[in-house]
């Protein structure tokens, strides 16, 4: 997956294949790819050599760049009502939504928290996903905020993948908060961001953009002042209306992510800048409504990433790869570039330019599949499971 363009549409054609491939790893990262005979015999009784007899396939570890996957509780009775015809409101109104597991995770504690995101960090894991960006906002209170992003920094430590954490204190305007919108973002802007800096627990800020949510108007400031204060910004942009990803843009956002209701003057705007736009297909599965416009975003120019959204209400899928897969079938996507939105690109959307490819100076993250053609991995849209997952160039998972 190495020198593959960030931006627009890419051909299978392009993809670099190995046959027979060695790859030399040094202290946790690549320090070359290559011919395996050639390799050996380059170094050979200078390195520990392990053989895997049969045919098998290695790709970059994959990049799970947007999840909510520390959460508390259950919401299957949501997507039930969904189902049989019920509105987003009717659901709240029936205490559903995302006041649901708002006040199931406040009612975790910050270690109950930490091993329901560690476990399902390692469901991730077994899927050949090395990386796993977490947001928070199922707190909607400092100390909640604060006790979630505490956990994801504590499930990190125990877990095989690097857990990224985003700070999403801005998901809605909690139910039991008094204030305006206003306040309350200028409240968590001035009370949470010096805590995500003074105890380094995210370096990133989110916020939900949607009429449900909070305006552009409204989230501008606060995210003004989060990059003031050196934080990067990400933005759940156009998931049923328009002007999140103009936001993003304007504000030189990493990422703007879902974009099911973008329309062409938003893609024209994300292909002309270097946000990354990541879609989010098992959303639109959950939900029940159209997929990211990936096609038009590529061919606009656009770097495109893809990501589960695994999240109790919309998408509880967690499976990247089938949903990746659904989303190719859907939109026309070329393996290249499914391949690139969950590598490499996906990297680009969280600001890390040390994975997403194996060349050298990369680190060691990659995933097996006992197979002799790559294309079966997403032809057969998940079923075929990774034999072996290597993270930091130890190996960390193996199917049983």
């Amino acid at each position: 997956m190495s020198g593959l363009s960030l931006k627009g549409a890419l051909k299978d054609s392009e993809l670099t294949i190995i046959t027979k491939a060695g790859i030399w790893i040094e202290a946790g990262m690549v320090k070359e790819v290559g011919d395996f005979d050639a390799l050996q015999q380059k170094l050979e009784g200078q390195v520990e050599v392990q053989l895997l007899e049969g045919d098998f396939v290695a790709l970059p570890g994959y990049i799970d760049c947007h999840t909510h996957i520390a959460f508390g509780g259950n919401r299957a009775n949501d997507f039930a009502m969904r189902n049989a015809g019920s509105s987003y409101l009717e659901i709240a109104e029936a205490g559903g939504g995302i006041w649901s597991t708002v006040k199931h995770t406040r009612a975790c504690s910050q270690t109950e928290l930490q091993a329901l995101t560690e476990q399902r960090a390692e469901q991730l894991l077994q899927q050949g996903i090395t990386t796993i960006e977490v947001k928070s906002g199922y707190g909607l209170q400092l100390d909640e905020e604060l006790k979630t992003l505490r956990a994801i920094a504590a499930a990190d430590q125990h877990c095989a993948a690097d857990l990224i954490s985003t700070c999403l204190a801005a998901h809605m305007l909690p139910k039991d908060y008094a204030g305006t919108a206003e306040a309350y973002l200028e409240e968590m802007a001035n009370t949470l961001f010096p805590q995500l800096i003074s105890e380094n627990l995210s370096t990133r800020v989110d916020a939900f953009v949607e009429r449900s949510a909070f305006s552009a108007e409204q989230a501008k400031p606060y995210f003004e002042k989060a990059k003031a204060l050196g934080l990067d910004i990400t933005v759940h942009a156009d998931q049923f209306s328009t002007s999140g990803s103009k936001l993003a843009v304007e504000l030189g956002a990493v990422s703007a992510d879902h974009l099911e209701a973008s329309t062409e003057e938003e893609i024209l705007g994300l292909a002309q800048s270097d946000v990354v736009a990541v879609a989010l297909p098992a959303a639109s599965l959950g939900i029940g409504c159209a997929f990211t416009p990936a096609r038009r975003l590529l061919d606009a120019g656009a770097s495109l990433a893809i990501a589960t959204d695994w999240n109790p209400g919309s998408a509880p899928m967690g499976q990247l790869i089938n949903s990746a897969s659904i989303l190719a079938s859907m939109e026309k996507l070329t393996n290249a570039e499914l391949f690139a939105g969950i590598t490499f690109r996906a990297a680009q959307a969280l600001n890390l330019s040390d994975r997403g490819c194996l060349a050298p100076g990369m680190l060691a993250d990659f995933v097996i599949y006992h197979t002799d053609n790559y294309q079966n991995i997403t032809y057969l849209q998940g079923s075929l499971q990774p034999a072996a997952v290597w993270k930091n160039g130890k190996k960390v998972y193996h199917q049983k």
